[in-house]
């Protein structure tokens, strides 16, 4: 099991409706030997749980901005709700999830990202020997994206709310992930005349966030394929309303939605 490829695969809340496969993709990609390691958003969640307390929601950059007060609804949306729902929900199709934390275990340690952005962490570290004994002892983490402060070379009593995305990104960058995949609820990456891409080499890609093609929540999304990838892992972003979308990307090769290489477009 250890020589097993890992992927990593970024799930969003909007993307797991009643009708979704991705939870199934999970568990047949875990039983035929893959070590998946999820990684999951809610800001859909975190919003509606701010407007029932008439807090105002402002992002930077597709990155939320977090007070105190949001934090506390950060924290128990993400580490609680979610990451339980899909544990459980992984557990009751016949998989092997454990939920956590990047505060658990200090498995993803923080500084803070930028004062404009409050309390958002910028990763410093993640803990790839624990993803990797997890996933070694059988297990299909499934990680809510929180950081632990990491200040004057010590761990600080403070989480921290991180993009999802930026996460996913980091952790397969620290496993050296064969794929790292994120599964959105649109088809793939669009271009300045709205028609899906199929592919995109590392500057095209950049080329389209500098020029504001790509914008909002899916910046951090092609950034995170821009670093990662250059390191040799395979990246892609897929539409995950698609039925057995995880399934037809990793089995088969076949991408509904959009793969980024780091490199140049073939000859």
């Amino acid at each position: 099991m250890s020589d097993s490829p890992i992927i990593v695969v970024k799930i969003g809340g909007s993307t797991l409706g009643s009708h979704d496969t991705t939870l199934e993709d999970l568990v047949a990609l875990h039983k035929e030997g893959w070590r998946p390691a999820v990684v999951h958003g809610g800001g859909a969640t975190i919003s509606e749980w701010l407007n029932a307390r008439d807090a105002p929601t402002r992002f930077v950059r597709g990155l939320r901005a977090t007070d105190a007060e949001s934090l506390r609804v950060v924290v128990a949306v993400l580490a609680g709700l979610i990451n339980k729902e899909l544990v459980a929900a992984i557990n009751a199709l016949g998989g092997k999830a454990i939920g956590l934390s990047g505060a658990d275990g200090a498995l993803i340690r923080v500084r803070q990202l930028d004062p404009e952005l409050g309390y958002v962490g910028q990763i410093e570290q993640v803990d790839s020997e624990m993803l990797v004994s997890l996933l070694d002892a059988g297990y299909l983490p499934v990680v809510a994206p929180l950081g632990i402060l990491w200040e004057n070379q010590m761990l600080q009593n403070q989480i921290l709310n991180i993009n999802a995305d930026t996460v996913a990104g980091e952790i397969a960058s620290a496993l050296a992930a064969r794929w790292l995949l994120f599964l959105t609820d649109v088809a793939g990456i669009s271009g300045s005349d709205g028609s899906s891409l199929a592919r995109l080499s590392g500057r095209e890609a950049a080329a389209l966030i500098e020029q504001g093609t790509v914008s909002g929540g899916m910046i951090p999304k092609v950034e995170a394929c821009l670093r990662v990838s250059e390191s040799g892992t395979r990246t892609a972003i897929i539409d995950g309303r698609q039925p057995h979308a995880l399934l037809a990307a990793v089995q088969r090769g076949q991408f509904l939605g959009t793969t980024i290489d780091a490199g140049e477009e073939e000859p």
